[in-house]
């Protein structure tokens, strides 16, 4: 059996927080859930995590800039980590912001949880 992937969902959302948990642990994923950018590096200074599941608008520190401070890390384990954005409001951004930013794909809001488990498993293979 492969070991268990630990998931960071960095979301602002209790409903979509507690949604996402339910699907991602029912294929056995180790979740772990903060409310902003700020909280996903106190986290990942902590600790490592497999893929991270993130909100573009949050409070305190945005995903993109929160995307970008990961990056930026002198850790290549953790600046490396894949980024999944997950926005309700892409057209504010293009694909191509995303890219810039170091996101390494994006679901829109609101949330398919088909395909947002079928992205989590493209990066988590």
């Amino acid at each position: 059996m492969s070991p268990t992937r630990k998931v960071l969902v960095a979301e602002d959302s209790s409903v979509i927080i507690n949604l996402t948990k339910n699907v991602l642990m029912f294929e056995n994923y180790q979740i772990t859930a903060v409310k902003n950018g700020k909280q996903v590096l106190e986290k990942l200074a902590k600790e490592d995590f497999d893929l991270i599941l993130m909100d573009i608008n949050m409070p305190e520190m945005d995903g993109i800039e929160c995307t970008k401070a990961i990056r930026a890390l002198e850790d290549p384990k953790k600046s490396t980590v894949p980024i999944i954005a997950i926005t309700g409001n892409y057209k504010n951004y293009t694909l191509d912001d995303f890219m810039k930013a170091g996101l390494n794909d994006y679901v829109q809001k609101p949330l398919d949880y088909d395909y947002l488990l079928a992205t989590v498993k493209k990066y988590l293979v």
